[in-house]
């Protein structure tokens, strides 16, 4: 009889540790997915490792990882070349999972990661400048200022931006007729009751340098025509050459001083010699240079916001002052929409006192809500880590009315949060210098929204152009409150059809080199001029020229 011949005891204990083995990772595998790869609102409680987990679901994870380990080991080395690195952490020292992004995801994931990452790129990258760069020098028949005729007094009137742009076209009226331009008093009447002086607000040694060339500029009126007789002139809106070499150049046959009882608009957008439009730039981007401690102050606003990433800056017009002005109520109290119309029928220069606040809102004419721009933030793609400066000055209503932006965008910071009590105080009391700080970091922010579009608004579109078309989304406030309308109605819901919809609405509202717009077809007369784009919101063509790639 053939005798049978036996299996060697050690095979059995193999063959045995191998069936064992298998068993463990069809369970260690199940529980790896569930714990592992499913998101952790989705891992069933009885997966989840806590002090509380069963003893044998850490027996089996424990039995499949000292089993397994060898054997994956042993094909690593096999397959791959397997090389111990000395940083390598062992098995028994991991005792927390892989982080997710070092598991492997199927292509499809990957794709969708590389659009999300290119989509959250765009949402940052700025609009083509079609190689326009800055061209603000004199032509070579522009000469030095010759034998003054006379002094130019300048009253500046209005916020920092008014009396800026104001200021840039006085010095180009200078230039017109021929005086020597007295260094501008700034409004202290006016709603916010500033009292600060030029030097306060600008450096005004480097004003009168950097125009030395252009402009004769001195501090103050030479004593001995204090008491003359000055012609005190409200120069006429949007006027051109003729009107300042004519009409106005005549007063020095009569007049030593001229005084200039308003400058906002007082010079026409187009259709000006092209060293006098240069002149302008030379002055608002160059020259009107805000004082050492504002910049200083500034400068360090913006490192300190650079250290929370890519910012936006936010100029949310959701002030008083606008809010009455405007007659804007939509989203106020009943004791709220009072307040602002007694604010008013008080202010008697704000010559319109009966608004109605519906049809304002209807055609675009009322600043975006903080409810409004948090919704149109989200629609663009903008996440809600995204940190964002509020350059404004105070919310109306406070907290309670940005309670609804602060939930979807909880990284919100001001001047008055990112600078100490201690730094802000030399500027505290004055709303120009506070405004001027809010300047410099709208300036250099990475993407520029204004809710409104004011004279804050439009210098920082125009800064940001002239210093190279950087990102600023400026809303179709007529169309957004049109779909906010629908939201609200309960026609139309926040997600991916709103998103679409407001993203190709602002697809061209990015900032992106354009000349300058003319007037409205139709219009006639004084509204002719008031209808063109302000020259300082798009110096292109008179400041920029467009080089060769």
């Amino acid at each position: 009889m053939q005798r049978r011949r036996s299996t060697p005891a050690g095979l059995w204990g193999l063959r045995w540790a191998l069936t064992w083995a298998i068993g463990a990772i069809a369970v260690g595998a199940l529980v790896a997915v569930h714990v592992f790869l499913l998101p952790s609102a989705a891992v069933p409680d009885a997966f989840k490792l806590t002090k509380a987990s069963p003893p044998s679901l850490l027996f089996l994870l424990f039995s499949f990882s000292f089993i397994a380990f060898p054997f994956l080991r042993l094909k690593d080395q096999r397959e791959v070349g397997y090389r111990r690195k000395a940083s390598e952490l062992s098995w028994t020292q991991e005792v927390a999972p892989p982080q997710r992004a070092k598991l492997k995801i199927s292509t499809q994931k990957v794709g969708s990661m590389r659009e999300g990452a290119s989509g959250f790129e765009k949402l940052w990258k700025p609009p083509s400048n079609r190689y326009f760069v800055p061209c603000v020098a004199p032509s070579s028949s522009h000469l030095p200022p010759t034998q003054s005729r006379g002094y130019l007094l300048v009253h500046a009137n209005g916020g920092l931006n008014q009396m800026r742009a104001g200021i840039c076209d006085m010095v180009a009226v200078a230039r017109l007729i021929n005086a020597t331009l007295v260094i501008p008093q700034l409004d202290k009447r006016s709603f916010w009751q500033d009292s600060s002086n030029f030097s306060d607000v600008f450096d005004e040694e480097h004003f009168i340098r950097t125009l030395a060339n252009d402009v004769k500029i001195v501090k103050k009126l030479p004593k001995e025509l204090m008491t003359t007789a000055k012609a005190v002139i409200h120069f006429r809106s949007w006027s051109g050459l003729d009107y300042y070499q004519d009409e106005i150049s005549r007063k020095w046959d009569n007049y030593q001083v001229i005084k200039a009882a308003k400058s906002d608009s007082r010079l026409a957008n187009n259709n000006l010699p092209s060293d006098i439009q240069k002149l302008r730039c030379r002055a608002f981007y160059e020259a009107l240079k805000f004082s050492p401690q504002i910049e200083a102050l500034g400068k360090l606003l913006v490192e300190r916001m650079r250290s929370y990433g890519r910012y936006i800056t936010l100029h949310l017009r959701y002030e008083k002052d606008m809010l009455a002005f405007s007659g804007c109520t939509y989203g106020l109290t009943p004791a709220e929409s009072d307040e602002l119309a007694r604010i008013r029928d008080n202010i008697s220069y704000w010559k319109v006192k009966e608004i109605d606040s519906q049809e304002q809102r209807a055609k675009g004419y009322c600043p975006l809500t903080p409810k409004e721009v948090g919704i149109f933030l989200s629609s663009l793609g903008y996440p809600s880590k995204t940190p964002i400066y509020i350059a404004a000055g105070a919310i109306y209503g406070g907290d309670s009315h940005l309670a609804d932006l602060h939930s979807r965008f909880p990284i919100l910071l001001s001047k008055e949060k990112l600078a100490s009590a201690e730094e802000l105080e030399p500027f505290k009391d004055y709303a120009s210098q506070m405004a001027a700080l809010d300047y410099i970091v709208s300036v250099e922010s990475d993407a520029f929204i204004p809710s409104y579009s004011g004279n804050m608004a439009r210098a920082v579109e125009g800064h940001r152009r002239f210093l190279g078309h950087r990102k600023t989304i400026n809303p179709d406030r007529k169309a957004l409150v049109h779909l906010f309308d629908k939201i609200n109605q309960g026609s139309l819901e926040e997600g991916k059809k709103l998103s679409n919809i407001i993203a190709e609405i602002h697809r061209r509202r990015q900032g992106s080199a354009r000349k300058r717009k003319g007037p409205i077809p139709g219009t006639r007369g004084i509204e002719r001029f008031r209808s063109e784009e302000v020259f300082y919101e798009n110096p292109l063509p008179d400041c920029l020229c467009q080089q060769q790639p």
